[in-house]
């Protein structure tokens, strides 16, 4: 997959791809058609949970799903910032010092 697609783009090409039908994705993931159809447009966020749900039921790596959704997640909150590239390089050193 294309790692520039937002998350909602990434569920919708693997949905389509599994032959699914948004109704379909809904019932298995508990929620309404409306919230996966607004999910793939990027209207509505979604949870942790149902990242992991997503993974499992488009039988995809649950890492790929979860790295794509944090990706957005951090663009939301950053986009508007002018030293968001700054922070992201500091977050960066502190991940890696945390992980040693």
């Amino acid at each position: 997959m294309n790692n520039l697609k937002t998350f909602g783009q990434t569920v919708r090409n693997y949905r389509e791809a599994r032959g699914l039908l948004l109704r379909q994705l809904a019932a298995e993931l508990e929620v309404d058609t409306a919230f996966i159809s607004k999910m793939e447009r990027g209207e509505k966020r979604a949870t942790r949970a149902h990242v992991e749900k997503l993974a499992n039921v488009l039988k995809v790596s649950n890492d790929e799903l979860l790295t794509i959704w944090l990706s957005d997640k951090l663009l939301n909150t950053l986009e508007q910032e002018p030293s968001a590239y700054n922070a992201l390089k500091l977050t960066e050193k502190r991940l890696k010092t945390k992980a040693l």
